[in-house]
């Protein structure tokens, strides 16, 4: 019975009908929180709880941090403020980098357009006849 097509050729299901009122109080329920998220009051209160959380959590967050710092100390490990002093002159030292660089590149393009290029003349060559050069003398130190 509950297997025979309808008219339309789809079979029945007897939870359809509860399936669209879900779909349409869920719709209705969105849209009203939508709204209601959007207000200023709303805004206004949720800056006021997150500001009573912080302020009650900050105790907490303070001994937790401590207690990292000590832990970290005796493990002989970095801790967040060493590795952003490492950062911060790894970056310093790469910025002088940078700068000692470009100064080099004007400098090598500056000397490049002073002295025009001519070719180097070749130094004389040495007959075969030439003084064979004495091997230099070691001293005692």
């Amino acid at each position: 019975m509950g297997d025979e097509p309808t008219n339309d050729g789809k079979r029945f299901d007897p939870m359809e009908p509860w399936r669209g009122m879900r779909d349409a109080y869920l719709d209705a329920w969105a849209k009203s929180m939508v709204d209601m998220v959007n207000t200023e009051a709303y805004a206004q209160a949720t800056g006021t709880m997150l500001d009573s959380y912080l302020s009650v959590s900050a105790p907490f967050r303070e001994a937790v941090e401590k207690a990292m710092l000590k832990t970290l100390e005796q493990l002989a490990m970095p801790s967040r403020a060493d590795v952003v002093s490492i950062a911060e002159r790894m970056t310093n030292i790469e910025m002088r980098l940078d700068d000692m660089d470009a100064k080099l590149d004007r400098l090598i393009s500056q000397s490049a357009h002073a002295a025009p290029r001519t070719q180097p003349a070749k130094a004389p060559q040495a007959s075969k006849k030439s003084v064979k050069a004495k091997p230099a003398k070691r001293g005692k130190k």
